[in-house]
């Protein structure tokens, strides 16, 4: 297989067809970031106490608060307790009223909340007292549907294509996504959001593929953070929330939409890189071909015919990730920055209520400081390269973190400003991870390497919240935790190869030594790029390696 990169050159680096296509991409994202942090506004924190109803057969002239004084014990504050009651008795009201109860129990016969209270996930399955924890659980299962999501549609999309993984995802996402707004338990309800998540790795991990595929070595940052930004739909869910109370309405406005975007998607291409390393060069010349006539530009035959491989390029599995030296050391690295990444992005996130802000106004803000992360980091990418870009914005999130272990708690407003650094050098590192992935792994394997780094990512999700709990011992703990990893990782990642300006690897083999590919690297890295020859007549593998 030869002529790939030369073919889409000529095709053009970001004419009308990539433009169509990274924004098409942009639009799952709105939904993607609903699903992520629609559950913070569908379990208020509400005043509640349990339901003692059983006095009114004895007292049904008591008023309510004489209900609750006689029925409910009260907290070292005065206030009345929250998940215990007095022991219903078979006494009249008299007796009652004389003598008083003493014997407490929790609440048997539910929750009272406020009668003006729109329904929420916490008023309709009584997420408060013993069941409070399961509000942290499902959160926890929505991660672990991304870890399988990532297990399963990488390898999946890397043997039966970008494009109808794309389309599975997204039929799964808004099936699952409206069948949440009808589900009877707690417990259907998170099953159904484990498989929301699985869809949303599966359509994160295929946007980046195919972004990556498309768009020429210059503009690839570009289309890659651009297809997965979730900041606006992070700042539409504040206000989606604020104006829908009802969470059954709310998830209803957040997961109808998807399926509009279920037609748009047969209309995305396949990856050609991927049609060709599957040894289906008349797909990928049809494929071709419509790209640059959409882009007004002329494919040379002598130079479409070089697509004729006299050898099919073997197929790539993720045991390669790890059966080959050099796959095998980035694997692991990458893996390890994945997973810093999200325990610090996670670990500030579920910090969201301790700005003093409205939480309205606090999703607005995080969804607003990760604007300028994005943006930042096209530059970052540019300018320093992929290495030195991870590894920085690794380093600094961490770095801040560590010196917030040292702010007193009587500095809240130090502590915020500190914590939303963090969190911008925490957003701008994902994004460089999703670029700098998608250009090391070789196309073969591409969706498995970066599935792989998502499941690593998925894991630090699920136990980021565990994290916190740490801070019974001392308060300072967890964010040592957090800041000490990124720094760890950010350090790695200095070991990895550049890849600024490099064409993408299409097979597993590593045709040339590492120590020359990365000498080439260096030498070219003025102008952006390295000159290696794509399109030459080796019938083993084509030329375009940067290990």
């Amino acid at each position: 297989m030869s002529g790939i990169g030369e073919i889409l050159k000529a095709v053009g680096d970001l004419g009308t067809f990539q433009k169509r296509l990274v924004l098409f991409s942009m639009l799952p994202c709105l939904s993607l970031a609903f699903h992520q942090f629609c559950q913070l506004f569908m379990v208020p924190d509400l005043p509640h106490y349990c339901n003692t109803s059983w006095i009114r057969a004895v007292g049904p002239n008591l008023t309510e608060e004489e209900q609750l004084n006689l029925t409910l014990p009260r907290d070292a504050d005065g206030a009345y307790e929250q998940c215990s009651m007095y022991s219903p008795v078979d006494w009249d009201l008299g007796s009652i009223v004389a003598y008083g109860l003493n014997a407490t129990e929790k609440c048997s016969s539910g929750w009272v909340y406020p009668s003006a209270q729109q329904p929420s996930l916490l008023t309709e399955f009584d997420l408060v007292c013993d069941r409070k924890d399961l509000t942290d659980i499902s959160q926890s299962v929505y991660m672990l549907g991304l870890f399988l999501g990532a297990m399963i549609f990488g390898p999946l999309s890397d043997r039966i294509g970008r494009r109808p993984v794309l389309l599975i995802s997204v039929f799964l996402q808004g099936f699952f996504g409206l069948g949440i707004a009808f589900v009877p338990h707690f417990y259907v309800y998170m099953a159904f959001r484990c498989v929301v998540g699985a869809s949303v790795s599966g359509i994160t991990m295929t946007l980046l593929a195919l972004a990556t595929e498309w768009v020429g070595v210059s503009y690839r940052p570009h289309a890659v953070l651009i297809t997965h930004c979730c900041c606006a739909g992070q700042m539409i869910l504040a206000g989606l929330s604020y104006g829908i109370r009802n969470w059954r309405l709310l998830e209803i406005a957040g997961s109808a939409p998807i399926f509009a975007l279920f037609f748009f998607t047969w209309v995305l291409p396949e990856s050609a890189r991927w049609l060709v390393t599957k040894g289906k060069i008349e797909e990928a010349k049809k494929v071709l071909q419509k790209a640059a006539s959409i882009n007004k530009r002329t494919i040379p035959p002598d130079l479409l015919e070089q697509l004729k491989c006299e050898k099919q390029t073997k197929p790539g599995s993720i045991l390669d990730l790890f059966r080959k030296k050099h796959l095998r050391k980035m694997t692991l690295i990458m893996s390890c920055a994945w997973f810093v990444n999200s325990i610090i992005y996670y670990g500030l996130s579920l910090n969201v209520t301790n700005f003093g802000l409205d939480i309205y106004l606090t999703q607005l803000a995080f969804g607003a400081v990760e604007i300028p992360a994005r943006v930042g980091c096209i530059f970052l990418l540019q300018w320093f390269g992929r290495r030195k870009s991870q590894a920085g914005t690794l380093l600094l999130s961490g770095l801040v973190c560590l010196i917030i272990t040292g702010i007193p708690e009587d500095q809240p407003m130090v502590i915020t400003v500190l914590a939303t650094i963090s969190k911008f050098a925490a957003s701008a590192s994902f994004s460089c991870s999703y670029v700098y992935s998608a250009e090391l792994f070789p196309t073969v394997v591409r969706q498995s390497g970066v599935g792989l780094c998502s499941m690593a990512a998925r894991v630090a999700g699920i136990i980021a919240p565990l994290i916190r709990l740490l801070e019974q011992y001392h308060r300072a703990v967890p964010m040592a935790v957090f800041g000490s990893a990124p720094v760890l990782g950010g350090l790695l990642c200095f070991l990895l190869p550049e890849t600024r300006g490099a064409e993408l690897v299409d097979d597993t083999r590593g045709g040339r030594p590492m120590a020359q590919a990365c000498e080439n690297a260096n030498s070219s890295s003025e102008n952006g790029q390295v000159k290696v020859k794509d399109g030459g007549q080796d019938n083993e593998y084509t030329k375009t390696t940067y290990f």
